[in-house]
């Protein structure tokens, strides 16, 4: 790879910035100054420092985030601030988008990546990856609500896959937690309006094997330790 294009993808600068900090002799290969844009570094064995930073290339990048409501779960929008616009500049990598989506004033777990074949395992409708919500609804929650999610509820335009419904409180507002296989526009909150209730929070915390980390407040990320993206790739 190109010791210019590498410093790009490490967000060191545009190509005109890492360009300069090359002729300015910034730059170090393996203890020696590298002052050609073009100069082949071996990303995976090599050693290059940036200013005396050494820099660690990931060709990949995974973050989780708790995602705050009121921002929409793109890489870019015209009139609200996306989750992309949450990552830091240092932690940007080209191509970084959201696995998926959530709704605008839903929270919780959502993974930011790069790695397009991630991102397609875990979001293909043949996988069948489960996907586990904490909501409050307003209304009572019955026994008869958990067998007829397990059952399947039939929606105008598809029959939900099995769900699991784990009641938590029931009164004139109660707690849950459902766990579903799709992924559908608005799919939990038409789920519950099926039964006749109404969703008035809805928080992700789980997504295959990663659960969302309690120490991140909304609006927060960090990179995925490695046993969780191992667990993921598996």
């Amino acid at each position: 790879m190109r010791i210019d294009k590498y410093l790009c993808e490490l967000n060191k600068g545009t190509r005109k910035e890492v360009k300069e900090y090359i002729k300015k002799g910034q730059i170090r290969v393996n203890g020696n100054i590298v002052k050609d844009p073009g100069y082949k570094v071996d990303e995976n064995n090599d050693t290059v420092e940036f200013i005396n930073e050494i820099l660690t290339y990931n060709k990949f990048v995974y973050y989780m985030l708790n995602k705050p409501a009121g921002v929409v779960s793109a890489t870019e929008d015209k009139h609200d601030k996306t989750v992309i616009d949450l990552i830091k500049p240092e932690d940007m990598r080209p191509g970084l988008f959201p696995v998926g989506r959530l709704d605008k004033d839903t929270v919780g777990l959502l993974l930011i990546s790069n790695d397009g074949e991630l991102a397609h395992n875990l979001l293909s409708p043949t996988k069948h990856v489960d996907k586990t919500y904490f909501v409050k609804v307003k209304g009572a929650l019955k026994q008869e609500h958990v067998e007829m999610f397990r059952q399947g509820l039939q929606l105008s335009d598809f029959i939900t896959k099995p769900a699991i419904l784990e009641i938590v409180s029931t009164g004139e507002q109660s707690s849950a937690k459902v766990t579903i296989k799709e992924g559908k526009f608005h799919q939990v909150k038409r789920m519950f309006a099926k039964i006749g209730t109404e969703v008035v929070y809805l928080e992700r915390i789980q997504m295959a094997n990663l659960k969302l980390d309690e120490h991140l407040l909304q609006g927060e990320y960090r990179a995925l330790r490695n046993d969780e993206l191992s667990k993921l790739l598996d």
